[in-house]
């Protein structure tokens, strides 16, 4: 096998962790399981980063060498399957299965471009019909995959303006990946989050405390993405041009129904997930978990009587991949934050006396660029969030405001085609006009900074408002 120059360098700074690692006495204020845990993350990253084995077995196999040597016990590892968050998840998979089987997705999107009379208008719309997603579907590959029909309806409806197709292409990905923060389910790094807060600081962030904090953020930056797509990849001329695409023309390309009266299944699925998402934003209310609310929606729209898909079909929808994959990097996380390890790597950084806003700088531009390392998004998370909101209480900063900076930060993924898998999946649409990497790099050398400025102002001005 040959190594990259960045797979090399990785695996030699991996090795030599852990060989310091392993001789006691080496490493002064180090616990032997600060230890243990410090060199099993060390070669998890790593072997993330340089080998094609599949990243949920690197997970589990970490998480079983963590529990074998005592750092987590094994209720520890076998609970975080049973986490309130990932029966969330589970759940709104199947919620999602049912929207998606009732055509419901298609139509509102229809609905919705039908209604734009300009370039910059249809982009914009479009923009909000996929961040309103992030409410029905878990996951951003969840969302790409229910979108992706959509833009191949678009795509043929516009097929004398190649550019602008190339330019909706880029806009599908861009905002789904961005606006995957608006919402507790949009990505499993947020479950991940969550879990190191609860287990390092005691806070508990809930459906309705992050959909507070990331919803704004979601739409601003989605919508931000979008101007910027815009001004990227299509002419002047062409951005504020006439555009009309009715509902009639989707039709012609697609198999589910988007005209007419909504049929009986579509109006069902309406009412109960717009039910659902209320009883979610009204938690601290009620009282009721999202996660008990979440199950009472899967199970009606699994209902003989009253669902649209059987929960046989319902459940071969859930990514079990995904969520073996999150409730191991819980673990990994939780036993970086516990053991002491979390606290020790940043102890010797000069964190105190550094002004919240360069401490936070620092955090968001090594998260946005994370994805160039490390390309799947949970493990960022389990890998930066314990260390940021160890140091957090060092700078003086909200370990809360740090660690959702942190994790949204992250959510910038555009660079490369295979830089998440939303990026890839429409980087390679057959019999269709998409965009080349050189496309998304000339896109992402404006976005990045944008973006990590836009998480950098809401961290210091509008969270603290928020949360207030």
């Amino acid at each position: 096998m040959t190594l990259s120059l960045r797979q090399a360098v990785g695996w030699c700074a991996a090795l030599s962790a852990c060989a310091v690692l392993a001789v006691p006495g080496n490493v002064p204020g180090l616990g032997g399981d600060a230890r243990i845990t410090l060199a099993v993350f060390a070669l998890a990253t790593c072997a993330w980063i340089a080998t094609p084995v599949d990243d949920t077995y690197i997970a589990l196999g970490a998480g079983l060498v963590l529990t074998v040597t005592g750092v987590i016990s094994s209720e520890t590892l076998f609970a975080t399957l049973g986490d309130a968050t990932v029966w969330l998840l589970i759940c709104a998979f199947v919620l999602a299965a049912a929207v998606a089987r009732s055509g419901l997705a298609a139509r509102a999107a229809a609905f919705l471009v039908s209604g734009a009379r300009t370039v910059r208008q249809l982009v914009h719309l479009t923009t909000a019909a996929l961040v309103a997603t992030a409410f029905a579907i878990p996951a951003t590959s969840g969302r790409a995959a229910l979108a992706l029909p959509v833009f191949l309806a678009l795509a043929k409806a516009l097929a004398d303006r190649a550019r602008l197709v190339v330019a909706l292409a880029l806009l599908f990905p861009t905002v789904i990946l961005l606006s995957a923060v608006a919402t507790l389910i949009g990505a499993g790094a947020h479950l991940i989050t969550v879990s190191v807060l609860w287990e390092t600081t005691g806070e508990e962030i809930g459906f309705a405390r992050w959909l507070l904090f990331g919803l704004p953020l979601a739409i601003v930056s989605s919508h931000l993405a979008a101007e910027t797509v815009l001004l990227t990849t299509v002419r002047r001329a062409d951005r504020t041009g006439p555009v009309r695409i009715t509902a009639e023309q989707l039709q012609a390309h697609t198999e589910q129904p988007v005209t007419g009266p909504l049929t009986p299944a579509e109006a069902r699925c309406a009412l109960l997930l717009g039910t659902v998402v209320v009883l979610w934003c009204s938690e601290p209310v009620h009282h009721v978990p999202p996660a008990v609310v979440a199950l009472i929606g899967a199970m009606v729209a699994a209902s003989p009587a009253l669902g649209t898909v059987r929960l046989k079909d319902a459940l071969g929808t859930v990514p079990w991949s995904l969520l073996l994959f999150m409730a191991a990097t819980m673990a990994m996380g939780g036993a970086l934050a516990t053991s002491g390890a979390a606290r020790w790597l940043v102890s010797g950084l000069p964190a105190d006396g550094v002004p919240p806003w360069l401490f936070l700088t620092v955090v968001i531009v090594l998260s946005t660029a994370a994805h160039l390392v490390l390309q799947s998004r949970s493990a960022r998370s389990s890998v930066l969030v314990p260390l940021v909101v160890a140091a957090a209480g060092t700078a003086g900063v909200d370990p809360v405001v740090a660690a959702l900076a942190s994790t949204a930060a992250a959510g910038f993924c555009h660079t490369l085609p295979a830089s998440a898998k939303p990026v890839a999946l429409f980087a390679d649409v057959p019999d269709t006009p998409t965009y080349t990497p050189r496309d998304l790099l000339r896109l992402s050398l404006v976005l990045a900074p944008l973006t990590a400025a836009l998480v950098l102002v809401f961290a210091l001005a509008v969270w603290p408002l928020l949360d207030a």
